[in-house]
């Protein structure tokens, strides 16, 4: 018969697995644990095999791949007060395990937190046009104050992009009009310049005629050369005194 194990040794075995079940960690190759002994930071341990003393010792994982975190809709007045809806995304990733437990208590909603305010008053200084057409500018600008003011937290912004600027119904409308309004501007100014272009070079030939009537006489010989062309028509038009003595001139020559 086997010998009868006392309970005593049974609940000893058991408490001895708990204990070394408890004092065995597992970090990935992309997790580090920040570890503290009786409440005060000891170093950050990882990857693989972590070994702590139980009760003594407690380790807070911590995720060093990039974070995407998605900033909620912000409603945003622009420095020339519109209003506008405008939401944005923002890559970051712990570099410093370290200070990311100790110097701030939930780093991830820290992050989404001032993400929010950042952009609300990056683009509160700026224009609806500026919001529309720098839009790179923009992300740059709330990445650069985002990574100055999470550095002291062990984190690096690594991207922000702003996902959409949604206007309202009749801010739409408005910004329709505006632009209709200025192509056609645009046309007129462009017809403006052609017509000054020609009256320029229209100036500039009656100038060159001036100098010489016979040129005149053969411009206007000319004209009618083209008028003749299309038989279709009946075209009257006055003989020039003028033109009758300049072809009598060349008879007589």
């Amino acid at each position: 018969m086997l010998p009868m194990i006392p309970m005593s040794t049974v609940y000893i075995v058991l408490i001895l697995i708990i204990l070394l079940a408890s004092a065995i960690r597992i970090l990935r190759e992309y997790e580090r644990g920040v570890v503290f002994t009786l409440g005060r930071f000891t170093g950050v341990k990882g990857p693989g095999l972590i070994i702590l003393i139980p009760g003594i010792q407690k380790m807070v994982r911590v995720d060093l791949r990039t974070i995407v975190l998605d900033v909620p809709t912000q409603d945003v007045i622009s420095h020339d007060n519109v209003s506008v809806h405008v939401n944005a995304v923002v890559y970051f990733r712990v570099v410093d395990p370290e200070k990311a437990i100790i110097q701030v208590e939930n780093f991830y909603d820290a992050t989404s937190q001032l993400a929010q305010t950042t952009l609300r008053s990056v683009l509160g200084r700026h224009e609806l046009d500026e919001m529309l057409s720098e839009r790179e500018q923009l992300n740059f600008d709330i990445q650069e104050i985002l990574d100055k003011q999470t550095d002291a937290w062990g984190i690096k912004i690594a991207n922000v992009e702003i996902k959409h600027v949604d206007l309202d119904e009749s801010m739409v409308r408005a910004i329709a009009r505006q632009a209709e309004a200025e192509r056609e501007r645009r046309a007129k100014v462009i017809n403006a310049m052609g017509e000054l272009e020609a009256s320029e070079n229209l100036l500039k030939a009656a100038e060159i005629l001036a100098k010489n009537p016979l040129g005149i006489q053969l411009r206007y010989l000319q004209t009618l050369s083209d008028i003749s062309s299309d038989k279709t028509n009946t075209v009257i038009f006055p003989f020039p005194s003028d033109l009758q003595q300049f072809l009598k001139g060349i008879g007589k020559e």
